[in-house]
């Protein structure tokens, strides 16, 4: 049977056997954890304490501001240094919660059993919320928010991204090896609150372990199956995802929800049966430590607020001085100014690479080779949209649906020109988004 996908995408070094059979390692916080206010999509949070409180493990720091935000909760108990602009990996100073690890660990909450199906829908989306889970794959987006929408009759399929098709990144992959029994739990809890819709847990074919355990456990779950991919990146894109699982189409102006999806990624699912089953606070990511120039590539739970470089010293370090360090994967993650920043919920990598390949590539003219639009899973004209983001022609860039671009760098990659594209796209973007509020 022809595995699903969907159409473009490439076929980039995928890194993954560099921890793909490391079990998940549990480490302690630094000395001192930051807490930027806005690590998620939306509203930044608000500070709940002041300097000199005494904090413990649980408590919600920071609380959600408006419709769109999430809290904040404590990994670690101490006491509130400062609340200051501290930097984080995007390279900007955000306000944070500057908080000194004192190692007790002491929690604000007990450890206890729900009885879930005796929740109502509204009952689970506060513990969700409480517990202040966002998308953890990247966007960060609110989950509480995500499992709101206005007419949850409408919503047909509840997806779990297992593709991690992010090259270099096994942090899911090792979730659904070592937790799928949560996987499950979790991926069931949500579909309490969708009585109409099944459950597709969506995996990229060269992770057959995964699949192979997740289709014996779901043998006799009647609204759960586990759907192979075709091993492509951007396979977990959110639209490529819903295409390549439903066959449903979705566009910049629409929500999955607005095709019948919900989708949320494998830690999203796992967080959620946490809260859900025992009320526990979203206060720890699963992080790869990865590269060519890392010492003792892993993947490890960390607190959130940690150090990075105290990551990095905690587990082996690095053998080289690497030429580029990256927080996520070398498509979409974020080039380091600095490893003196926070693990944050939606931190899930530290790549470490001995050559920096896209700085040591000049480009070249266009020769017109139609590659980028092959590539673009957007079936939109990356060759034009670079064209007119140079001349920063604003109306010509959003009339050939340049709006539509998902940043993937699948163009980028696969130009022989070498032409820093996506770059120019992102721009381009906040400029469209600048002109349209104004």
């Amino acid at each position: 049977m022809r595995l699903k996908t969907f159409k473009g995408g490439i076929h980039p070094y995928d890194g993954k056997e560099y921890t793909k059979n490391e079990s998940i390692k549990i480490m302690d916080a630094s000395n001192e954890v930051v807490f930027p206010l806005s690590q998620h999509i939306g509203a930044p949070a608000k500070a709940a304490v002041k300097p000199k409180d005494e904090i413990k493990v649980g408590q919600i720091i920071a609380q959600a501001q408006g419709f769109v935000s999430a809290n904040i909760v404590s990994s670690v108990s101490g006491t509130v240094k400062s609340i200051e602009p501290r930097l984080d990996a995007s390279g900007e100073y955000k306000d944070s919660i500057v908080i000194i690890n004192d190692g007790l660990y002491t929690k604000s909450y007990d450890e206890h059993v729900n009885d879930v199906n005796s929740l109502s829908s509204e009952e689970i989306i506060e513990k969700i919320k409480n517990a202040g889970i966002v998308g953890l794959g990247g966007a960060g987006f609110p989950t509480h928010v995500k499992l709101s929408p206005k007419n949850r009759d409408a919503i047909d399929y509840i997806i779990v991204n297992g593709a991690e098709c992010e090259p270099y990144l096994t942090s899911d992959y090792r979730l659904m090896i070592e937790r799928p029994e949560e996987l499950i739990s979790g991926l069931n809890i949500i579909l309490q609150l969708f009585p109409h819709s099944k459950g597709i847990i969506g995996i990229e074919d060269n992770k057959p372990e995964a699949i192979e355990l997740l289709k014996k456990l779901c043998a006799d779950q009647q609204r759960i199956s586990v759907q192979p991919l075709l091993t492509k990146y951007p396979q977990g894109g959110e639209r490529a995802l819903i295409y390549a699982t439903t066959g449903r189409k979705i566009y910049s102006k629409m929500l999955p929800s607005d095709a019948g999806c919900i989708v949320n990624n494998v830690a999203t699912v796992i967080a959620v049966y946490q809260a859900v089953s025992f009320d526990h606070p979203l206060i720890s990511t699963i992080m790869t430590l990865t590269g060519d120039a890392m010492n003792a590539p892993c993947n490890i739970e960390v607190p959130t607020g940690t150090n990075f470089q105290y990551i990095l010293d905690q587990n082996g370090g690095l053998k080289i001085d690497p030429e580029k360090i990256i927080c996520g994967g070398p498509m979409m993650g974020t080039a380091l100014m600095s490893l003196d920043i926070p693990a944050t919920k939606t931190s899930s990598s530290i790549l470490a690479l001995t050559k920096d390949e896209v700085a040591a590539n000049e480009p070249t003219p266009c020769i017109h080779c139609g590659r980028c639009v092959d590539a673009c899973p957007s079936n939109i004209v990356p060759q034009l949209m670079y064209r007119y983001s140079q001349k920063n022609d604003i109306s010509a860039f959003v009339k050939i649906h340049g709006m539509e671009c998902i940043e993937c760098g699948s163009c980028s990659y696969i130009c022989p020109a070498k032409r820093n594209m996506t770059q120019s796209f992102k721009k381009m973007k906040r400029l469209v988004s600048a002109s349209r509020k104004k």
